[in-house]
């Protein structure tokens, strides 16, 4: 037997410069791809599968003011000329815009429609009404609006949905433009698998990946729903085949069909991280998943590598620039000490209190009033996303995008992936315009 060494990696280090991405939620995976189809080298590294697996596979820009918003990239730049502390006020409306379109174009109309101008109103998973701006196909027919007849049926078997919850709070709910909607209830028995009596959704959405099952799902339905009604399912209508399944049970019901979003890990976000991961991969980004960065080196204001644990050993990557995109406290990004300090524990970048405030009052004892200080802590960023200090770069080379950066409530004003979304594009497009990358012609047919 005999191998030939094909010269290509050794051949492309040095040529084009390396970017060491850090996360690989929406912000992580952006980034990653813009910049690897601008040319650059890109090594992405994560500790887990990223947070768009707890998503309900939408994309919030900008939800309330605190008043509902309808056109939320519109709304942007007034929101942050009102909130100066908020990231909006060093992302702009331009790159939240720029974002969407990215991502709308990364992940493709079997993903995610809409364009961002506007919010839709979805129903939530407690009959509540949300809105947001970009969402799955399979939640289209779930728009609500007045006059709209639903009937939102459940099975016993699967935990954490409750069609008679949803239907009662839909409807004595007043819609946001005065209409109503009509909703009912139905719950009905179906094992995913057999004797499954408390399924996960994941479950759920596995096994109607198989067409016998979902064939016998949708026959048992059909008979519930009246002419005229769209059916309201939980979220897990396929998995890998999510598609077909949908095609096919609509067809056999014989109405429209939506699906409700529920508890994490949520199907439409483990499909829509799917998707995007795979795009990644497929791109030769380096995708090193399972992985701490437990350390970096730096020399003349710059980090010249971080250092990875990976199985049984450390590995140093070297890098010109990187890009800090770990989340915050919920992914373990941040940690607050015993002592009531705030760490970045990923690179060790300082992080920035909210205006007026210390250690000692981060949080407070009104559960029920304004939000938690310490929620908005996290690192303080310039215009181009460059991870600064009282105004000053910490390093040349290192930015940051998403949930790490400081000053929002991203559950309160849904901001999260816009945020997420116009962050990543500043970093990647001011990463990109410091290094120089050659033109990306036939970037994806070589190896990173």
């Amino acid at each position: 037997m005999t191998t030939t060494a094909v010269s290509t990696t050794a051949a492309r280090i040095g040529a084009q410069p390396h970017v060491v991405v850090i996360g690989a939620g929406i912000a992580g995976l952006t980034a990653a791809l813009r910049l690897r189809r601008a040319g650059a080298r890109v090594t992405q590294v994560t500790k887990g599968l990223g947070g768009i697996q707890l998503s309900q596979g939408t994309i919030d820009i900008l939800g309330y003011t605190p008043d509902r918003v309808s056109r939320p990239l519109d709304a942007i730049d007034d929101y942050a000329a009102a909130h100066p502390a908020h990231p909006y006020a060093k992302i702009g409306s331009d790159a939240v815009r720029q974002g969407v379109a990215f991502l709308r174009d990364v992940a493709g109309e079997e993903f995610l429609v809409g364009d961002g101008e506007e919010n839709v109103n979805l129903p939530t998973a407690v009959g509540a009404v949300r809105p947001t701006a970009l969402i799955p196909p399979s939640m289209t027919a779930g728009v609500l609006h007045d006059g709209l007849k639903v009937v939102i049926i459940g099975t016993a078997q699967l935990k954490d949905f409750h069609p008679m919850l949803v239907a009662q709070n839909l409807e004595r709910t007043v819609l946001p433009d005065g209409g109503r909607v009509q909703a009912r209830a139905v719950m009905t028995d179906f094992e995913p698998r057999p004797n499954e009596f408390d399924a996960s959704g994941l479950t759920f959405a596995r096994a109607l990946d198989d067409p016998k099952t979902r064939r016998a799902f949708a026959e048992g339905l059909k008979g519930f729903v009246n002419e005229g009604e769209a059916v309201g399912l939980p979220a897990v209508l396929g998995l890998d085949d999510h598609q077909a399944a949908i095609a096919e049970i609509s067809s056999i019901i014989g109405a429209p069909v939506f699906e409700i979003s529920s508890l994490p890990p949520c199907v439409p976000g483990m499909r829509l991280n799917e998707k995007l991961v795979t795009t990644v991969k497929t791109e030769r980004v380096e995708f090193i998943l399972g992985s701490k960065v437990i350390g970096r080196t730096a020399a003349d204001g710059k980090i010249t590598s971080v250092t990875v644990g990976v199985a049984g050993h450390k590995r140093e990557i070297a890098c010109d620039a990187v890009i800090l995109a770990a989340g915050g406290f919920e992914s373990g990004a941040l940690r607050l000490d015993s002592h009531g300090t705030v760490h970045d524990t990923v690179l060790d970048l300082p992080v920035k209190l909210p205006e007026g405030i210390d250690a000692d009052t981060l949080t407070h004892e009104d559960y029920w009033g304004k939000p938690q200080p310490l929620f908005e802590v996290g690192v303080d960023v310039d215009s181009s996303m460059k991870v600064i200090k009282d105004g000053v770069p910490v390093f040349d080379n290192v930015y940051a995008a998403g949930g790490v950066l400081a000053g929002a409530t991203r559950w309160q004003d849904k901001t999260g992936e816009g945020i997420a979304l116009g962050s990543a594009v500043k970093a990647a497009d001011a990463v990109l315009a410091g290094l120089p990358v050659a033109a990306p012609a036939a970037q994806t047919a070589e190896r990173n």
